[in-house]
């Protein structure tokens, strides 16, 4: 069975979707997170995770805590990391040794990079919204897109509009995960 490592640093609620789609499929060999009061501590620690709490507080720089997660991810061995609303800037530290990493991010990359994305795609006048699964890179959001889904805009509050993207989310991310992992889509190169 592939293993995957999860990173996040919020809710958890990506980790628990993967998780419950995945379930019997792939192994989540650990969830690591930057945020000791992150919910998704306890979401993980239900469903028989592993939980791994790296507080990037403690370290003194970007490159220190980096070199503390690319420790620890490597001593699970995966076959993939994927990142699942976790909140960091990786450096080259990250990026130079762990090279199959993917990330979700909601909106059509390479629009909207960063952290405010839904809202910034909310506001837009764009017809159609969506959500990019890429390979992590030393670019913010800038790795090589794997694939992509979006819905045709109504005129829906903020709350629907939001609703709407991680409902992608949750449909996208396990779909691309299985066939990343099942090599049925191009490796990264």
């Amino acid at each position: 069975m592939k293993r995957i490592v999860i990173l996040f640093s919020g809710r958890g609620t990506n980790l628990e979707n993967i998780a419950k789609k995945l379930a019997g499929r792939v192994e989540i060999t650990a969830a690591i997170t930057n945020n000791p009061a992150a919910d998704g501590i306890e979401r993980a620690k239900r469903l028989g995770i592993p939980v791994v709490i790296i507080d990037h507080r403690e370290y003194a720089t970007r490159e220190a805590f980096d070199a503390k997660l690319v420790e620890t991810i490597e001593a699970y061995a995966p076959d993939l990391v994927v990142l699942a609303g976790f909140m960091r800037i990786l450096t080259p530290v990250f990026t130079s040794r762990i090279k199959n990493a993917i990330n979700i991010h909601p909106s059509l990359l390479p629009l909207f990079r960063g952290a405010k994305a839904i809202e910034q795609s909310f506001a837009s006048d764009m017809k159609v919204a969506g959500v990019t699964v890429h390979w992590v890179s030393e670019e913010l959001d800038g790795g090589t897109i794997i694939d992509q889904a979006c819905f045709h805009r109504e005129d829906e509050s903020f709350e629907e509009f939001e609703a709407k993207i991680h409902a992608l989310e949750y449909a996208l991310y396990p779909k691309v995960i299985a066939a990343l992992l099942q090599e049925r889509y191009p490796q990264r190169a």
